[in-house]
């Protein structure tokens, strides 16, 4: 077994958790009239244009390619540029540091922080009606459809206009506001942690990259990654499966997988069965129409059926918002044993160790929660089959409450007994620990809850916990605030992100009020 050192990391984004904590405030108090002025300026006079902005911005399809950086690829190249122009034109600062795009609003040295990300993940063309990196405003009234909506250029939409405003509305600052564009919070944190070696982040930040009414603590994102080896005999056995040829009576399972990006419950998956009869295929799919939440088509030709399972892809911060078809389709393959092979093994170890449970009640001692952050959850989302083993990705996000070191023994504990009594042997086993945040005491939280309280409508706000992994693990006192709703349906890494006509609209009044009330000047 080969066994890689723990890596601890940070990473990715997103979704709000119905577990709150009360805080102490002053609820209810009315934001300043200049930051209303300035809300309801930008939201009526630059709604639109916002809408605007966005349709260009997601047609760059900024998402990282292996061997480029965003200073080589021309997506990121055009990006920036139009993030520039969009800069100039309302009359800010615009600065570009290869991963990083400064753009602010005032010269002060005291500063407000906005952190969003221009980077946006894969997406699947086939999963959607209509090409993903353009805006589609007509499929669904009321919806803005493409990649990058919500998860993040709707955000950094937002701020731009709401900056703009509050320049044309000639409002004093008593501090700098400088927003933050890093162009690799999907794929790679290091060089975000090698230009705040050298760069002075402001003492006050937000995070438009999940959810309201406030996020004060995120779990980790982790992994556990292996390979399933191909435990068949011969070159021979291996043909027989690519040539749709048996060697014995016995049904084989020669195919299991699926899985589309790794922070993203799979919405597809697949298997094929050789020599499978037709009583064994009506049992298959009298399993599979148990299953009412999942959709399952079956193909026979010659001597083989294939299997296509389809679930509901949702952030894989969030499990319990999506259908996962790999487990599912895993449940239903175990109606029958089936002779080794990689596939039957893999399937095995999805049944054995984490079935269509959520938070990792069957992988061995690992499951635990804390009481604000909630409970860890496991989700298997890419099982890539290749002729020599089964790659399996699990994404986890664990909160506070066990170390890195006891959750990397307890794992490797009960991979250690999974392959003993399975008779397999494991290979390239990664663990990967990512550290949960809390902030305390950030001296911004009780004006965030005011500003969403006033207009929202909502009483009382207070602040949550989420699953998602946001750079605001890296800034200090960083607190995420939107850009979507509480007790809404996050779709940012789905194969149907949108944001709504209205819910821009509303970021666009919160940001413009909360940037004024953070950075204003006081009156006197």
């Amino acid at each position: 077994m080969v066994r890689l050192c723990t890596v601890f990391i940070v990473f990715l984004s997103m979704f709000l958790l119905p577990i709150t904590h009360a805080t102490p405030r002053d609820s209810g108090a009315q934001v300043s009239e200049i930051s209303n002025q300035a809300a309801q300026h930008t939201s009526s006079v630059y709604h639109q244009a916002a809408i605007d902005s966005l349709a260009e911005l997601v047609t760059y399809k900024t998402v990282a390619k292996p061997g480029l950086t965003p200073t080589t690829n021309p997506e990121f190249i055009g990006f920036k540029q139009a993030l520039a122009r969009l800069s100039q034109a309302f009359g800010l600062d615009y600065s570009d540091h290869g991963y990083v795009v400064l753009i602010g609003l005032g010269r002060q040295q005291d500063k407000v922080g906005v952190i969003t990300h221009g980077d946006v993940q894969p997406a699947d063309a086939e999963q959607w009606q209509h090409d993903p990196y353009t805006l589609d405003q007509h499929s669904v009234p009321g919806r803005l459809i493409a990649r990058g909506t919500e998860d993040d250029k709707g955000a950094i939409v937002t701020a731009l206009y709401a900056m703009k405003s509050i320049k044309e509305l000639g409002i004093e600052l008593d501090k700098r506001i400088e927003l933050m564009v890093y162009m690799a919070e999907e794929s790679n944190w290091d060089p975000l942690r090698e230009f705040l070696k050298t760069f002075t982040p402001a003492d006050i930040n937000i995070t438009i990259d999940a959810k309201y009414p406030v996020v004060t603590a995120e779990k980790g994102w982790s992994k556990i990654a292996f390979q399933i080896p191909n435990v068949l005999n011969s070159a021979q056995s291996i043909t027989n499966q690519k040539t749709n040829q048996k060697t014995d009576s016995q049904p084989l399972l020669t195919y299991f997988g699926g899985g589309y990006i790794s922070s993203q419950v799979p919405q597809q998956a697949k298997a094929i069965v050789l020599g499978a009869n037709q009583q064994m295929i009506s049992k298959l799919k009298a399993a599979a129409k148990t299953q009412n939440q999942m959709r399952y088509r079956f193909e026979a030709s010659n001597n083989k059926v294939t299997i296509f399972a389809e679930g509901k892809a949702t952030h894989s911060s969030t499990p319990q918002n999506g259908v996962n078809a790999l487990t599912h389709l895993a449940q239903v393959l175990s109606e029958f044993s089936w002779p080794k092979s990689q596939a039957s093994l893999t399937v095995a170890f999805v049944n054995d160790m984490i079935g269509l449970g959520l938070y990792a009640e069957k992988f061995g001692d690992i499951a635990y929660a804390d009481s604000f952050m909630g409970k860890m959850t496991l989700a298997p989302t890419i099982i890539e089959q290749t002729d020599t083993a089964s790659k399996v990705n699990i994404n986890l996000r664990r909160p506070r409450g066990k170390s890195a070191e006891l959750l990397d023994e307890q794992t490797m504990k009960a991979l250690v007994q999974w392959q003993n009594a399975r008779q397999v042997k494991l290979q390239s086993i990664e663990t990967y620990w990512g550290q949960p945040l809390v902030v305390e005491d950030a001296p911004h939280l009780s004006t965030l809850l005011n500003v969403f309280e006033q207009y929202t409508g909502i009483s009382d706000p207070q602040p949550v916990s989420i699953g998602g992994s946001t750079n605001s693990k890296l800034f200090p006192n960083a607190l995420s605030f939107g850009p979507a709703m509480p007790g809404v349906e996050y779709t940012g890494h789905t194969e149907n992100e949108f944001i709504t006509v209205e819910q821009l609209r509303l970021n666009l009044k919160m940001y413009a009020a909360v940037l004024v009330e953070l950075a204003g000047k006081p009156k006197r």
